[in-house]
């Protein structure tokens, strides 16, 4: 990045707690208005799979995606979607408004963490790795931003394993405790972690992608319009091509990751062993097989939809908290000079 671009958070006295409420406050925000755009996406890509049919999902925020298939199924059904119009209309049709933001109230409880670890380690990452790189600091981002999705992925995917099991077979808290211990003792405390490889396959390279031209993005506007600060609409507008870059590159991979996971809690919600390969080039090779090369880019308008307004406002929301207490620090230092 040039010199006029912000100094990172660890140069500029903005605290990693700091880091934590602005994070979170974006996290709510973007979950709540991009939530039912996720809600489509998945019910695009998922629409084909024969394990699918009549099944009720839970959804995620726009930029982390969790997914979990529930027993009773859906209110009423819906035949197949042609496109996110048709989706929608046939959605809030026959479920209700309310059916586009189903689940919410679990997605937060893991969106809100999972986003706070992820922007504030991606934070430190980043500015610590541009004091060692030198005159490669412009690179930076690529490998904070790969480093802090291995992180926060690595810490979260258990916590997701016990929410899902917790929504599709509705376990009181001693049935689960019971049914995570029978699962590591047959195979192991690996087990707890089940599906971390298609998650980070997508979303190291979504999450590295995203903040190198994030960060170049921004600079650049900085640059044009002469301001050592980042304006609002900088971020913004920097966010949403980051993310819709990255978001087209790594594609194949999110249909892959949501088609492995609605698979897996199908089996899972009934008790039924899993007899096909739940490796990626398995399910990639099925999908294939199944719906054509084309089907690898299934939910393609929708997720780019998704990916840009969620990506805008959770990275626009961050800096405007950061900026804030920034401020608030300055204007702190100031008074005790005094």
């Amino acid at each position: 990045m040039s010199g006029q671009s912000p100094a990172p958070p660890a140069s500029n006295g903005i605290t990693p707690l700091q880091q934590m409420v602005a994070s979170c406050s974006g996290a709510l925000l973007t979950s709540l208005l991009v939530t039912p755009l996720d809600v489509i996406k998945i019910r695009l890509q998922a629409q084909k799979s024969p394990l699918l049919k009549g099944k009720c999902f839970v959804y995620c925020n726009g930029l982390m995606d969790h997914v979990c298939v529930c027993e009773n199924g859906w209110s009423r059904a819906i035949g197949p979607f042609s496109g996110t119009f048709d989706a929608f209309y046939k959605i809030v049709r026959c479920e209700g408004i309310r059916s586009l933001w189903s689940g919410l109230p679990p997605t937060l409880v893991m969106a809100v963490p999972a986003t706070v670890i992820y922007f504030t380690c991606y934070d430190q990452l980043c500015a610590a790795l541009k004091v060692r790189m030198g005159d490669c600091a412009q690179q930076a981002p690529l490998l904070a931003g790969a480093l802090a999705r291995v992180g926060s992925a690595t810490v979260i995917s258990p916590l997701e394993l016990i929410r899902t099991k917790l929504q599709s077979q509705k376990q009181s808290y001693r049935q689960l405790t019971a049914c995570i211990r029978s699962a590591v003792e047959a195979e192991g405390w690996r087990s707890l972690w089940r599906g971390l490889g298609p998650t980070l396959l997508r979303d190291v390279p979504f999450s590295a992608i995203y903040w190198y031209n994030y960060e170049r993005g921004k600079s650049w506007l900085c640059e044009r319009r002469k301001t050592r600060e980042p304006t609002f609409s900088i971020t913004f507008t920097s966010g949403a091509v980051a993310g819709s870059t990255a978001a087209i590159v790594t594609l194949p991979f999110d249909v892959v990751k949501t088609r492995r996971q609605v698979e897996l809690g199908e089996l899972q919600a009934k008790n039924l062993p899993c007899k096909l390969s739940s490796s990626t080039l398995a399910v990639m090779s099925r999908i294939v097989a199944q719906d054509g090369f084309k089907g690898l880019f299934a939910g393609f308008l929708p997720r780019l939809i998704k990916v840009a307004p969620a990506c805008a406002i959770m990275i626009s929301s961050y800096e405007s908290g950061k900026a804030f207490f920034r401020k608030r620090n300055q204007e702190r230092i100031q008074r005790s000079l005094q």
